[in-house]
């Protein structure tokens, strides 16, 4: 299949100025033109969009999981001295050449398990809100604010399926972990701090996730209304706006994203450094911990990891989404008109 040929289908209007001809007036052959294209953000189906969005959650975690795991040591409130880094690249090449070179990739598996489902839902959630609700605002046009909406709402199926995964993800992270596996993770967490602790930062997660993906979305769209504004498939323009989105809503969350890491972990060093005994729980008392561990900089750790991440990571997700998307839904139109 000559994906390539979605593009615009520019190829086949005539020079100079005027309408280009009606997709009628084409060369015969199978319906792949631009104009079709336009027609299947809103024509997919239900199943289209979570499987598009299963392939792109798996892809963009397990891709990028090593620069994950950096973040989540950089944004350490009270690092051991081993596990002091200045950089992302400095960060991974001490970590394979003192821990092993599987080591950055620990606790990649459950972050597989928890992604397909979480995506799955999350990009269907969103298509089916963004449509129903450009509908009534916009009258079928593109709306910001449907964007924004849809892209929040999505985030709250989202973050129940995935919250569980990121506490053992980023304890398995950790430097020194005690855990030998995930499994061996969950039965300790469960046993030491009951089944909560899987989402003691759940709150956290909403209160950071939902800013992000509505910043997310927003910017991915008013991207994609620049340099793809008849939305075609077009491979470049999704990874730029990806990209673009990516970075601008990483970089406005890191706050959220530190305190939500400490509540994740419960590092013990920090907690004890000012007096904490027991579990630290809630936004807020996650909050003045970091102020007090890191002042007004604390609130940033990691910010160049986390848009590092962030970057590749939604760029890889839109890429990877609405290739899936395309090709899913031509392979159905082809099969309709070969009956």
């Amino acid at each position: 299949m000559e994906l390539s040929c979605a593009v615009g289908g520019s190829a086949a209007a005539p020079p100079g100025p005027g309408p280009p001809p009606p997709a009628a007036a084409a060369a015969p052959g199978p319906p792949m033109d631009g104009e079709d294209y336009e027609s299947l953000p809103s024509g997919a189906s239900l199943g289209t969009h979570m499987m598009a969005g299963a392939v792109a959650g798996i892809m963009e975690h397990t891709v990028m999981y090593p620069v994950d795991s950096v973040k989540t040591r950089m944004q350490s409130l009270q690092p051991d001295p081993k596990a002091q880094y200045r950089s992302v690249y400095e960060a991974l090449k001490k970590i394979v050449l003192t821990e092993g070179f599987w080591r950055p990739l620990r606790g990649i598996n459950v972050t597989m398990l928890g992604a397909g489902p979480a995506h799955a839902m999350y990009f269907a959630c969103y298509e089916k809100m963004k449509k129903t609700l450009s509908d009534t605002i916009q009258h079928g046009g593109n709306s910001h604010l449907a964007n924004g909406i849809a892209g929040s709402v999505a985030t709250l199926l989202h973050d129940a399926v995935m919250n569980p995964a990121e506490v053992v993800k980023q304890r398995m992270q950790m430097f020194n972990s005690p855990y030998k596996s995930v499994l061996a993770c969950v039965r300790t967490v469960q046993k030491t701090e009951g089944f909560g602790a899987f989402y003691r930062s759940y709150t956290t997660q909403l209160t950071m996730n939902v800013p992000f993906q509505a910043i997310h979305f927003i910017t991915y769209e008013f991207m994609q209304e620049q340099i793809n504004p008849r939305r075609e498939y077009n491979p470049q323009s999704h990874i730029v706006s990806g990209a673009l989105a990516g970075a601008v809503a990483a970089a406005a969350t890191t706050p959220l994203d530190v305190c939500k890491t400490l509540l994740n972990t419960q590092e013990n060093m920090a907690l004890s450094s000012v007096n904490i005994s027991g579990h630290l729980s809630g936004m807020v008392n996650a909050f003045k911990t970091v102020y007090q561990l890191g002042g007004i900089s604390g609130y940033f750790r990691g910010v160049q990891a986390r848009v590092i991440y962030q970057m590749p990571s939604t760029a890889i997700a839109w890429s990877v989404y609405e290739f899936f998307k395309y090709f899913l839904t031509k392979h159905k139109l082809e099969k309709r008109t070969s009956f």
